[in-house]
């Protein structure tokens, strides 16, 4: 007598891959405008939790599938923009004055801004008037806004709160742009 085991078959688990592909095919989508952003959200959350190809097809059937020229050409686009972007920032950085590091035995902050008892006096329309603080923590350099206006920012990036710097870094108070530097 022979028996038979019978096992109920389940559909192939998707790969991350499929489901990569399908999140690619929705981020275009939203990037050529087919999609609003409420839609992007709502089918991404849609594709992470799909069990099965269809419910990606689904997802995705509305939307044109990749063109290669068009992928191509945003590349390039995409990789001379970042170019430039880098070029010039290296450029500007050399030509920054720079802002040198205050005495590490001090121990007391260094205030910047427009106000005539600050450490630092810059007297330009957009530093406020208790812009920021550079402080010595822990053996670390520490820049914190001070509610300033137009902000604070170190390599491009603006500071909330409290930011490390080290020699080198882009500062920025207002549209004033200095070159972190100890000598």
């Amino acid at each position: 007598m022979t028996s038979s085991f019978e096992f109920p078959a389940f559909p192939a688990r998707l790969s991350d891959a499929e489901r990569d592909k399908a999140l690619k095919v929705l981020r275009d989508g939203v990037a050529m405008g087919r999609l609003s952003h409420d839609t992007f959200i709502r089918r991404m959350e849609l594709a992470l939790a799909a069990r099965r190809p269809d419910e990606l097809a689904a997802l995705t059937a509305d939307l044109p599938q990749e063109n290669k020229i068009a992928r191509l050409v945003f590349g390039t686009v995409e990789a001379v923009s970042g170019f430039t972007v880098r070029l010039r920032r290296a450029w500007q950085a050399e030509r920054l004055p720079k802002l040198l590091l205050p005495h590490q035995a001090t121990g007391h902050p260094l205030r910047i801004g427009r106000d005539p008892a600050c450490g630092l006096r810059l007297n330009h329309e957009t530093v406020s008037r208790l812009h920021a603080e550079l402080t010595r923590q822990g053996g670390l350099w520490v820049l914190r806004d001070l509610g300033s206006t137009n902000g604070t920012t170190v390599n491009g990036r603006r500071v909330i709160g409290a930011a490390v710097v080290r020699e080198g870094d882009q500062v920025g108070f207002g549209n004033m742009m200095f070159r972190l530097s100890v000598s």
